[in-house]
């Protein structure tokens, strides 16, 4: 009894730290686009993103709010997004994005991640190639005809569109358009009365690798280990 008891505190303590790194995370966004755009999320399609996305984290609206007003007052945390690339093990390229307020620490950080674990931190440019920077919606299908939606769309950005599932295998509708193009989409399905699970910016590789499972689950614990960092808000890789 006791050692179930112990694996139930363990695996509670683990979703408690997790949810601790998003909300964490996501105050980072609110920082960053509030300092780009206001504080006033009718007028800032970067806020609206990021309050969607945290609504869909069930970060209480209290600490929403707390996290804007925050951003927006005296000596508020500045925080730089900077873009890093690299290689994990048996050649699998990586994008780490990171928020910061100590650039030379973050590198440190990312290059002991990287060596550690068999990889490379590169140059710009030296993987980035491999990806396509692309908007990315997902929507909860209840309600929504696809092949409607997808018509109604083309005109404002679609390049792909397709049937995904979420964090609890709930079906999802997923949506990319590229990068030029978020803004118009997130427009059109407001205009839509479309309220996304999430809208996302994220790097998409243009030709995936497939690896034997031993070597990508070694490449995987080095995508693990950057995702704990602090300063890392996501990473991207190109393994199928």
């Amino acid at each position: 009894m006791g050692r179930i008891f112990e694996t139930r505190k363990a695996t509670m303590f683990r979703r408690w730290d997790r949810m601790s790194k998003q909300f964490a995370r996501i105050g980072k966004d609110i920082a960053i686009a509030v300092k780009s755009g206001g504080p006033i999320a009718e007028n800032n399609p970067a806020l609206r993103r990021v309050i969607q996305n945290a609504r869909a984290l069930n970060m209480p609206k209290d600490k929403i709010e707390a996290a804007i007003k925050r951003a927006s007052g005296q000596g508020a945390e500045a925080y730089e997004e900077i873009l890093y690339e690299g290689y994990a093990p048996n050649g699998v390229a990586v994008l780490v994005q990171t928020a910061t307020d100590n650039p030379t620490r973050t590198v440190a950080n990312l290059r002991s991640h990287f060596s550690h674990l068999g990889g490379s931190l590169g140059s710009s440019g030296s993987v980035g190639f491999a990806f396509k920077h692309m908007g990315v919606f997902r929507l909860n299908p209840a309600g929504i005809d696809p092949e409607s939606l997808e018509l109604d769309l083309i005109d404002h950005g679609l390049e792909e569109m397709g049937e995904s599932t979420g964090e609890k295998n709930e079906p999802q509708l997923l949506i990319r358009c590229g990068f030029q193009d978020f803004g118009h989409m997130q427009r059109a399905l407001e205009e839509r009365g479309i309220t996304p699970v999430s809208a996302e910016v994220e790097y998409i590789a243009t030709n995936p690798m497939s690896l034997p499972e031993d070597k990508a689950t070694q490449a995987l614990e080095l995508v693990d280990r950057l995702e704990q960092d602090d300063d890392v808000q996501k990473v991207f890789h190109n393994l199928a």
